[in-house]
This record gives structure tokens, sequence and C-alpha cells, in this order.
């Protein structure tokens, strides 16, 4: 009798197991994105908030559900939440189909720039903005440095990007902003500079900022903050896109400034991008060609870009996704320096500076990802990144480098609650150059981060990184950094942030190594020069709004950072002990580690899209106050860091009416109080920059810069629109001696298929 009992009880629970599953049904189908119709894996459907399942890699779910009335709930990152209401009988298999749209309110994008997997945008504990490729492709931007420009809390400075003010400007060497291209570094091996023209404007989905120390998960260059370009990938219909146009250059404020006597100069070029699902097959294409004589003299640019993205998913093995992204570009440019003098040569350079060069820039990404049966995330990612410039009235300038760049990635979540990222990464890089000599750098770094959530409102995030820096085989660096951040759900649409990080930055070769002129300016080395170091933290609030049909969030973040060993290009006299007599050559710029900076302040913005009355309006303005502190500064009187701002105002509104859309940007940047001393003063009888003392006080209130466009949708293809930029024609400055574009006006004609 008591051997029966194991089986009476096996026997039991047979019995009500089979009772149980003849008292149920079946809800069965496909989750669609609503506007694409492509397959959504991953989809969470809860049932009666009890219970679930979710959608596998072709989007299917199957869910056995007891005979009844039941409420099934579709989530899914980034897009809106489905409820569905359903009475099952027993033994009824019913199939649904759900389509989710796009989350309406913003805090629901996912970004993944924060982490290195997709996560909510307020679930982030750091400050983030988006740039979305509507704005990219409606401002006709040809260059990402100028998008990038005019979002809040973000400046490029002749190429240099700093946000919130971290970064100055250095002459193109070093950046203390990590630039990415799908999450792959972007910056030189030499001078970790960022070639702006030769990211694919053409192809790119969307953009993320990620505001404030980074090097946790991104290293070197990462000390001031990351911008991410995130290319598109193909959705279940074809898409292909063409954009012409053409513009010209209006004559500036003061006509003396104009040295083109044959009429205005006119610019022009043509994109295109195309992206196919073809089987388990992705692909996506573009191209890209733009040639702009200049608005100042011996200043133009001509170049032809081509780009492939290869994606593929094994029918055999489930799970496994790998690919190759390429870009390749080819360009004939002059670059403008230093100004004649303030006057009627403004827009025009000495023959001594004039540089015209020729260079080929690509990069090859071979990448593999691979979900295990645990629905871990294994990525390895790769990238081959050369760049070379011929000089050939100079070649004693030619230059060029190739990058390597390796890594691998873990990504798992654990019930929900914690997200675990980890990786290892290896960087090798070769310069060969006149201008700084042979060098070879590498780099090696494991990182890691938490990211857990408590009780569904508060999120902690941990980061860690190690990294150990060599240059030539005798100069080696490791820098251990950590962050930590908290974000906590106080309401349904309002959360609160607090987050501080460690960062670093190692010199570039060309910082510690470059030695040349341009004109009368001279550039020394510093094989000297220590990295640069510091930290950052900010408090901040992120609130949904939600008015009438407009839909949108208000963030507002207050900011402290700051750095030891700073690197700022700086002026002197450079002479050698052997040769005590003082001469021109003696005099220019070097990098040195000046010491100690703080840099405080507030960011605001807000952001949405949705519906004024029947008008779609698309937002974002934003408000930046810094105080960006040179510690080491001998003066109280004028210690603001050089080439910084106090003040920014950065804003963009769109309208639609019927098949009518209107919009328009404004900037507002406050006078750069302090520059280097000897681009005003005069040595030995000489000015670097002739007349720019007298300039700068004369032009001391700040640059507000409006653009205007306005287009018209032809048909449901076609699209047609004119814009102009600097509308109210404003004479202002980046960098000493760089007076920007006057009024351009641009005719585009676009069309999607």
């Amino acid at each position: 009798m008591v051997k029966m009992v194991p089986l009476l009880i096996m026997f039991g629970f047979i019995t009500c197991n089979m009772e149980l599953h003849s008292q149920t049904g079946m809800v069965s189908g496909t989750v669609y994105d609503a506007e694409t119709n492509e397959v959504l894996p991953g989809v969470n459907i809860l049932a009666d908030s009890a219970y679930g399942t979710s959608t596998d890699s072709e989007g299917r779910y199957y869910l056995h559900i007891a005979a009844g009335e039941h409420q099934l709930i579709f989530r899914f990152l980034g897009f809106s939440e489905y409820k569905l209401t359903l009475k099952v009988r027993v033994n009824e298999t019913i199939k649904r189909d759900i389509y989710l749209s796009v989350g309406q309110i913003e805090l629901d994008a996912a970004v993944v720039t924060a982490g290195k997997y997709q996560q909510k945008l307020s679930d982030v504990t750091v400050s983030m903005a988006i740039i979305q490729s509507d704005f990219i492709e409606n401002t006709n931007t040809m260059n990402m440095a100028d998008a990038i420009s005019k979002q809040p809390g973000v400046d490029v400075i002749d190429g240099q990007p700093n946000i919130r003010g971290g970064s100055g400007y250095s002459y193109g060497a070093g950046s203390r902003v990590m630039v990415l291209v799908d999450g792959l570094p972007m910056l030189t091996a030499d001078v970790n500079e960022v070639k702006w023209n030769f990211l694919p404007v053409e192809n790119i989905e969307r953009v993320e900022i990620l505001k404030g120390a980074s090097s946790a998960l991104y290293g070197s260059s990462a000390l001031n903050g990351v911008i991410n370009l995130i290319t598109t990938w193909p959705g279940t219909r074809p898409k292909t896109k063409f954009n012409l146009y053409s513009g010209l250059y209006m004559q500036p404020q003061r006509k003396e400034l104009a040295w083109w006597w044959d009429g205005n100069p006119i610019f022009g070029g043509a994109s295109f991008s195309t992206a196919h699902k073809m089987g388990n097959w992705d692909l996506v294409a573009g191209g890209n060609y733009h040639n702009d004589p200049g608005y100042r003299k011996d200043d133009y640019e001509q170049r032809i870009r081509a780009n492939l993205k290869i994606r593929h998913h094994p029918a055999g093995i489930k799970g496994l996704t790998y690919g190759l992204n390429t870009n390749f570009q080819w360009q004939n440019t002059s670059d403008f320096l230093i100004w004649v003098d303030a006057d009627s040569g403004a827009l025009m350079q000495p023959l001594s500076s004039v540089n015209p060069s020729r260079a080929l820039r690509f990069n090859v990404d071979p990448w593999v990802r691979y979900y295990d049966r645990h629905h871990n995330r294994h990525s390895l990612r790769t990238r081959f990144y050369k760049v070379y410039n011929r000089f050939e009235e100079d070649p004693d300038k030619n230059n060029g480098s190739d990058l390597y760049f390796g890594e691998y990635q873990f990504y798992r979540n654990f019930s929900k609650k914690l997200d675990w990222t980890f990786g290892i990464s290896g960087l090798y890089g070769v310069t060969n150059a006149e201008l700084y000599g042979d060098h070879f750098n590498s780099t090696i770094a494991v990182f890691t981060q938490l990211d857990y959530k408590l009780f569904n409102q508060l999120s902690v995030s941990v980061g860690l990184r190690w990294e150990h820096y060599t240059l030539d085989q005798k100069d080696t660096e490791s820098s251990p950094v950590a962050r930590a951040g908290l974000n906590y759900q106080a309401a349904e649409h309002t959360f609160l942030r607090a987050s501080i990080g460690q960062g670093f930055r190692f010199p570039s070769i060309a910082e510690k190594y470059i030695s040349t002129s341009v004109g009368s300016l001279n550039i020394f080395p510093n094989s000297e020069l220590k990295s640069e170091n510091g930290w950052s933290a900010e408090i901040g609030i992120k609130q949904g709004i939600k008015i009438s049909n407009w839909k949108g969030y208000f963030d507002l973040a207050g900011f402290y950072t700051e750095y030891e060993d700073m690197i700022e290009f700086t002026f002197g006299v450079w002479n050698d002990d052997q040769n005590p007599i003082v001469t021109l050559d003696d005099i220019g710029f070097k990098s040195l580690n000046v010491g100690k900076a703080r840099i405080n302040g507030i960011d605001m913005s807000i952001t949405g899209t949705g519906k004024v009355g029947k008008m779609p309006l698309t937002l974002f303005a934003g408000y930046t106050y810094m105080n960006p502190i040179d510690l080491s500064s001998d003066t109280l009187e004028n210690n603001i860091l050089k080439y910084r701002y106090r003040h920014a105002v950065k804003s963009d509104a769109e309208i639609k009416l019927g098949r009518f859309t209107t919009g328009l940007t404004i900037t507002y940047t406050s006078f750069m109080e302090r520059i280097d001393d000897a681009f005003e003063a005069t040595i030995l009888g000489q000015e670097i920059f002739p007349g720019l003392k007298q300039y700068r006080i004369d032009n001391d209130k700040g640059a507000l810069i409006i653009d205007y466009r306005i287009a018209y949708r032809v048909s449901d293809l076609f699209k047609i629109a004119l814009l102009a930029n600097n509308l109210l024609n404003n004479e202002y400055m980046g960098r000493p001696g760089d007076i920007r574009p006057p009024r351009n006006v641009i005719f585009q004609v676009s069309a999607n298929f």
C-alpha cells in the first residue's frame, strides 16, 4: 500500500492537469509595427496582470488561457501599450494579430547609448538628447556638425565638439567627446578628431547625445560625453530616398567682404539611400555628392561618398545574425584658418596659409551577434578605419592613419529587473605622418555595467572600466573609472535622476608630436604631455507633458564638472636654451597641462510632437547656462575658460498645414569672453589675426541666428523645399577669425519611394 502512494499522487496530478487543460483555450497571433508592418520579437504579453508570455523571433505568440473573459496587455519598448479584452471558450483557439504604434509620449522613446542595450529614455540616469532623421532631412543637413550644433547644450566649434562647455578649441587636435557610428568609435588614430563630412548623413536613423562623463562605458575621449549616430535598417517594405539641392551665398552684411566679382558662389549636391529586405538578407546602400566653392576665398570642398550595409539572418541557426557595414569617401578641399584682416580681407586668407589637400577615408565593419537559448546576447563588432591626407603643394604635411578596433560584448536580462552588460575591447592605431612622425598606439579595456530596477520605480545603474594605453611601446598608462546613477519614477510621467561619473582622456599623437606652421601661426610639440582626467555629476527631472493631442517632456538638469591636468593649447615663447635670441619662429602654441578647471550650470529643454488644434507640431527648445572657470588662472578678473559661452539658446519648431510644412530654427550664443591673448596682441611688430582685438570690441553682443524653411508636398512621393539659413544675414564668429556663412538660400527636391 505504501508503494502505491507515489503512483496515486502522480495519477492524481496527471488527471488534474488534463482536467485543467480541458478547461482552457488558446490565443495566438503575430505582433507588428503599425507603421512599417515589421514583426516585433520580444514583445511582453501579460494576461490579467498575473502571467504571460512573449513573442518569438518571428513576432509570433501562443498563450494557453483558462476559459472566460480576460484582458491581455502588450508591452514593447518604444511603443504604446496595447490592451485587448476577449472571451475564450473551452478548447477554442482565437487568432489575434496586434499592431503596436510608436509611443506618443517622447519618454517612451527607445535608446541604446546609455547602457549599450535598449532601454526607455525615461529610465536613463543621465541627460540625453535625440536628433531624429526628419530634422536632418528637412534642414538639408550637408554636414552632421551643423545639425548637432543646433541641439541644446551642444556646440561644434570649427570641428571641435563640446557638451555643456566641457571643451573649447584646440585647433582640431583631440576630442573630449566620443563620436560613434553604430556604437563604434569614429575618432582618427592620430589626431583623435572627428571627420564630420565623412559621417553618412543620408543613412542616419537618429542621433543619441549622452551628456556628461561616459568613460566607464566608452573609455578615453568620452570625458565630456558621447554622440552616437545610428544608421538605418530596412523595414518590411522597401524604401528609397533621393535628395537634390542647390544653393547660393548672398552678399554679406558688410558689402566690402564679398571678394567675389563674377557672381555669388553657388553650391549643390545630391544624395540617395535605399533599404530592402530580400528573404533573410537586409541591404542598405547610400551615396552623396557635394560641391561647395565656399563663401571664403580658397576655402572649398568637393566630395563623393558611398556606403553599404549588409545583414543576414541564417535560417538554419536560430538567434544568429551577422553582417558588414562600410563607408568610403574621396574629397578635394582647402580649409580656412587665418584671415588677411578684419576689414575687407575677413573672408580672404594669406597665400602662405592656403593648404589644398586631397583625402581618402573609408571604414569596413564586420560584425556578428548571437542570442543563445538562455536569451543572452553575444556580439562581436570590429572596425578598420583609414584616413589619408595628401598636400600636393606642401608634401611635408602629408599624413595618414589606420585604426583597428574590436569589441566583444555580453548582455543578459535577469527576470526583467536586472540588466548586465560586460565587454572587452581593443584598439590598435598606426600613424605615418610628416607632421608628427611615425607612431603606433594600442588600448585594451574591460568594462561592465549593472542596471537594476527596484519596486518598479527606482532604477540603479553602476558601471566600471579599466583601460590600459600604450604609445610606441614606451609610454604606458592605466586608468580605472567608475560611474553610478539613480532614476526614480515619482509619478506616472515624472522621473527624478542623479548621476556621477569619472572620465579621462589620453593625449592624441598630434597633441604630443605635431610640429608645423600655417602662415604666421606656429604649433610646437610637447612629448611630456600627460593625460587629463575629471568627473561630472548632475541632478535632474524629466516631466512628461500632454496638452490636448500634443505630447512631449520637459527636462531640467543641474550639472557640475571638474578637470585635472586639463590640456589646453597655450601661447608662449618656445625657444631652446641654445638660442637665447627670440624670433617669430620661436613664438606659437603648444599643448600644455594647465591645471584645474570647473564647469557648472543648468541645462533645460522641452521636446515633443503631436497636434495643436488640427496642426501637427514638432518642437524642441532649450537653454543652457554655463560657468566655465579656469582654476589655474593667475587672475580672478578674467578666469573663464577659453573659447566658451556662458549662455546658449537652441530651438526648432515645425508645423504642417495641409501639403505645406514650415519650420523655424533659432540659435543664440552669448559673447565668447576669453580667447588666447596672443590672437589680440602685437608680437615683434606682427599680428597673428590683424584687427581681431578691435573687431571683438565692436562685436561683443553674442550671435542670434534664424533659419527658415518651407516645403510643399507635390505628391505622396515628391517634395520641394526652400530654405534660408542665417535669414537676418547677421555677421558672427565661431573661433577667432572664423566668420560664419552669410545668408544662403537653398532649393531642395526630395523623393521617397
